[in-house]
């Protein structure tokens, strides 16, 4: 995967994503940096409504540098990097 496009640096990118029972996911990035991002709010969205199924909620995955899950649910990972906070 290339880190530029049209000449502009991606920001930070995943490489490790945990999902917690609190619909929590501990993430890595490419910084090493180690956040946290808080997707319960997500649930409220009909497009992130079946992330509620906590079994589907930790069957979380990385792919192409963010998060994402069966039936091509994913999110942004700039999004994550920004709304995401760092882990203690």
């Amino acid at each position: 995967m290339s880190d530029i496009i049209k000449g502009e640096a991606l920001g930070p990118r995943v490489t490790s994503a945990t999902a917690t029972d609190d619909y929590r996911i501990f993430l890595t990035f490419t910084t090493g940096e180690k956040r946290v991002f808080n997707a319960a709010p997500l649930l409220e969205t009909i497009a992130f409504k079946s992330l509620a199924n906590k079994a589907f909620f930790q069957s979380v995955k990385v792919a192409y540098g963010s998060v994402s899950w069966p039936n091509d649910i994913d999110y942004c990972p700039d999004t994550l990097y920004m709304e995401s906070v760092p882990a203690e």
